[in-house]
Formats: C-alpha cells, structure tokens, sequence
C-alpha cells in the first residue's frame, strides 16, 4: 500500500506539515536534531531512531536511541550510500543491524537534502519488520525534507553572523590603521616634502636632483595615504547586509560600466540571475571593479561573460570571465591584498583589495582561475536569501 493510500494519509501529513513549522522556527542544529527525533519516535513504529549529520562529505552520529550507537560514532555503511546516491536505501535482514548479533530486521535511511547537497541522513530501524515500504519511506522523506530546509536556514544565518563579526573585527583593526597612517605618518610626509622643496630652491646640480626626488616621493606616498583613507572610509560607512536582487545590481552595473569602456563587450542574461542575495549598498562596487579591470588591464577589445551557478541551496557564484592575457597563477591570491597589483599595473593596487574587502564582508568569497578562453575568470560567491 503506498503512502497516499494509507487511511490515515491526511491525519499524517497534517502531523508532519506541523511538524515543519516547529523546525523552521529552530534556533539551532541541536534543536533541530531533538525534534526530528522526537517525531520519529512519535509518527513512526520504530525500534530506533538515529540522525546523522552530513559535514564536507563526512558522517557522523549526532544522536541516537539506538543502545549501540553513541554521538560521534561512524554511521553504518547504509547511511554512508544514502549520503553518496543521494537517494532512500533500504536494508534488510543480516545488513540491516549495527551488530551481527543484532535483532533489527529493517533499516531505511533517508537523506536529508536540499538541492543535490546532502546536511544529514535520517536512520529509522526496526526489530518487528522485514522491511520498509512506501508507506514508511515517503514519509520519512518529507519530514527529512524539513530538517534539511531547517538546517540550511541556520546554517545560512551563522555564516552571516560570522560575517558580520568579522566586519566589525576588520573595521576596529581599519580604524586603527587609518589613524597611524593619516594622521602620524601623512602629517610627516607633508613636512618632509615641504623641507625637501625648500632645500631644492637653495641647491644646484645633483642636490637638486636629489631633493627633487625627495619631495616627489613625499608628496606620491601623501597621495597614496589619501586614497586609503578614502576607502577606509567606504568601508567604516558600509551598512550591514540586506536581502537584494542580484538581477537588479548586475544589469544597472553592466550598463554604466559599457558606458565607460568602449573597448568592453559585456554578454549578460539578466535572466540567469534571478537571485536575492545578501549584500550592502555597496554590492554593485565588487562587480564594477571586476569589469572596469577587464577594460583597464587588457590591450584592445575584450570580451567579459558573466553566468551564475548555485554550487550549494544557499550560495550562488557569480563568473567573470573575460578574453584578455589572464593572471599569472603565481600572484591570483596576492593581487587580492590591499596595494598589491600585477607587475605590469599602473594603478593603485587597492581594487581588488576593495572587492575581497566588500565580499567577505557580506559573508561570500572571491577568487580567480582560468576562463575557457585563456583570460581571467573571477568568481564571487554570495549568499542567497
């Protein structure tokens, strides 16, 4: 008989919708756990109930009421395969037990997924029946369902926690920096190109030369502390991430940057981003940078793509790949620290910098390969609402 066709079909999934509702409103994993547990126990005929939590592709026993089984324990090789198919395994007879000497009969275990990842693996057993049918499946499907809904919901919120903390972190250390740098060493800067200015009009010959430099070089580094303090600024004023229409922030992006750079050709399909992301208003910054650089640091016309892949149900990796020469793979980490740039750049060195800085401040990454064509191909990963 399958799961519809039970004469308590309607009574059930009204148990489990409600169900549903409690593991949204969880707090934590840990919640999580003890109520998928506890409607197991509850909705099901079951000897043992056992949750598996699912971690980079490892598992390992939350918890269970099952005797043999304690937290931290390696599951069984039942929920191992439910894991790697992505699919309900069932299980009878002699492989059906934690033990040889066990008196389970049955095993059904169910992975809890959304999209194709895989957060945790619901393990039902049991000592009165041969096996599991549809009717003990389908069900525990949908309340596996839940818990995984539940769990990518706080496991989203904690990343943007943690980003959140980190921003606050990075604008303390920020604010320190900016005041050595201003106020200590920009005010000597000044005074020194100021005396080497002074000396250059009382000198003749290699002196001059010198104190020319001297003065040059004071008065380019100023410049500089300048400019950083112009971005420590907009970094000190970015407000904390929001929900926010990627398709929206692109497309306006895409067109003030074509304005600028005659030499650019964006191919972009506003559809594919249909996306709500978390980010602040200076979101549409990272993706000006990166497009202004395929102009800037490329010879010629150039050809940016941008597409949108969801590795994850709570991430989505933004592409730009462009045509151009590429970046040596010797330097892609380090052209992202604040005032390093490419052997070859003429520019400040705090773009990408910038990028990397407003990312990771939303919760999301940056990093750059290869594009198919042989240019540069950079990737920012945001958190999806």
């Amino acid at each position: 008989m399958s799961f519809e066709e039970q004469p308590d079909f309607a009574r059930q999934v009204a148990d489990l919708n409600k169900y549903g509702q409690a593991l949204n409103r969880c707090e934590s994993v840990e919640e999580v756990v003890s109520l998928t547990l506890e409607a197991m126990s509850l909705l099901f005929d079951l000897s043992y109930s056992t949750f598996v939590e699912a971690h980079e592709g490892e598992l390992r026993v939350v918890h269970s009421t099952n005797p043999h089984l304690t937290p931290g324990d390696q599951p069984s090789e039942t929920a191992q395969r439910a894991l790697e198919s992505g699919e309900t395994i069932v299980e009878t007879g002699v492989a059906a037990g934690v033990t040889d000497s066990s008196e389970v009969s049955a095993t059904l275990a169910v992975p809890a997924q959304m999209a194709d990842e895989v957060s945790a693996v619901l393990v039902a057993r049991s000592t009165s029946k041969n096996s599991f049918g549809d009717e003990h499946s389908r069900p525990l499907e949908i309340l596996a369902s839940h818990a995984a809904t539940a769990i990518s919901n706080i496991r989203s919120r904690e990343r943007l926690e943690r980003a959140r903390q980190d921003l606050e972190t990075r604008k303390e250390m920020i604010e320190l920096y900016d005041r050595l740098l201003r106020h200590d060493l920009g005010n000597d800067l000044q005074i020194i190109a100021g005396f080497a200015e002074a000396v250059e009009t009382q000198v003749e010959g290699q002196t001059a030369e010198y104190a020319g430099k001297i003065q040059r070089a004071a008065r380019n580094s100023a410049d500089l502390i300048a400019r950083v303090g112009d971005l420590v600024s907009t970094l000190e004023q970015q407000d904390e991430p929001e929900p926010r229409d990627l398709d929206a922030i692109l497309s306006e992006t895409v067109s003030q940057v074509g304005d600028s750079h005659e030499s650019l050709s964006v191919e972009f399909d506003s559809g594919e981003f249909g996306y709500r992301v978390y980010g602040g208003e200076l979101l549409d910054s990272v993706f000006t940078n990166l497009l202004s650089n395929a102009a800037v640091h490329n010879e010629g016309d150039v050809t940016v793509e941008l597409s949108a892949t969801t590795p994850t149900p709570d991430e989505v990796v933004v592409r730009v790949a462009d045509d151009g020469r590429g970046v040596d793979p010797e330097i892609r980490e380090e052209i992202f620290e604040m005032g390093a740039k490419g052997p070859e750049s003429n520019g400040s060195g705090f773009g990408l910098g910038f990028v990397r800085a407003l990312t990771e401040s939303y919760g999301g990454t940056v990093d750059v390969v290869d594009s198919e064509s042989g240019g540069a191909a950079f990737r920012v990963t945001l958190q999806r609402v």
